[in-house]
């Protein structure tokens, strides 16, 4: 279970103007990145990843961070 960041803090970044996010909107989009960090190899580079987090790590921070937004399909 993540705990930092919390669930709730990522689902009010994900969040917008006349939109609440949900926990399987939250769920969908830190797969998708954590699937495409995979697929680059970004989780192995010290640059993007100096703590050495697992990809689902990463991918929550970058949502905390404001670095990700969940867009419609």
């Amino acid at each position: 279970m993540i705990n930092v960041p919390a669930v709730d803090n990522l689902l009010d970044k994900l969040s917008r103007e006349g939109h609440t996010a949900s926990r399987y909107e939250l769920c969908v989009v830190v797969s998708k990145r954590a699937r495409q960090l995979i697929e680059r190899g970004a989780v192995n580079s010290a640059n993007e990843n100096p703590g050495k987090l697992k990809e689902i790590a990463l991918a929550c921070e970058e949502i905390d961070d404001g670095k990700i937004i969940s867009v419609k399909d």
